[in-house]
């Protein structure tokens, strides 16, 4: 619906341009830039990564958007723009590669943004990734060895394809903003459950996640 704020998610592998590009959408917009991890939740996410439960992981992550959905919808609600980093889709889709075996359906009424997916050429890609500070997790280098199958589970949820290769960020940002005025949609249109992503049930023989 036209007269409803923005809801702008943006997903990729890491080093496409996530953490560059949001708070620079979020300033075009004038919109609320809302961590899909709150704060308070930040201590107890570095305990949960530095174990190696998938199940439990997810259900952390879970937790945490669950939590950010409920203040996104008051943002929507006072008529506030709102981007995150991130969504549920990169929740599920990670989890899912790693070998979660929960079964997961997401609620339907869980606000539902307009997502990117921002690619990056894979050289590109690693040269970003090579230039970070911050050391490497356990999960991080999974995701690495997972990227293929990452980018593949990704292809199940809709998203518009944003290319970030050889782009400054402004440049991307430029190219979401052309996007959105070209017709696509705002906050709300359909809910996040009137097409459930599901993951996997439990296996009869629960294994270890493994990453070939």
């Amino acid at each position: 619906m036209p007269d409803q704020p923005f809801f702008e998610a943006l997903e990729g592998l890491r080093g496409s341009g996530k953490s560059t590009v949001a708070p620079l959408l979020a300033a075009a917009r004038g919109a609320v830039l809302v961590p899909t991890v709150p704060l308070f939740y930040q201590p107890l996410r570095r305990q949960v990564d530095l174990r190696e439960s998938v199940d439990a992981r997810l259900c952390f992550y879970l937790s945490a958007l669950f939590t950010a959905a409920e203040e996104i919808r008051g943002h929507l609600a006072a008529g506030n723009p709102v981007v995150v980093e991130s969504y549920f889709t990169r929740c599920l889709a990670n989890h899912h590669v790693f070998g979660a075996r929960l079964g997961v359906t997401l609620p339907p009424d869980l606000p539902q943004p307009t997502t990117y997916h921002l690619l990056c050429a894979e050289d590109e890609r690693q040269r970003r990734l090579s230039q970070r500070v911050k050391p490497t997790s356990w999960w991080d280098a999974l995701s690495e060895q997972a990227s293929d199958r990452i980018s593949t589970a990704y292809a199940q949820f809709a998203m518009h394809r944003i290319d970030t290769t050889g782009s400054a960020p402004e440049q991307v940002v430029q190219t979401i903003l052309t996007t959105t005025q070209e017709g696509h949609h705002r906050a709300d249109v359909e809910p996040v459950g009137a097409h459930p992503h599901v993951l996997p049930p439990v296996p009869r023989r629960p294994e270890r996640a493994h990453i070939s």
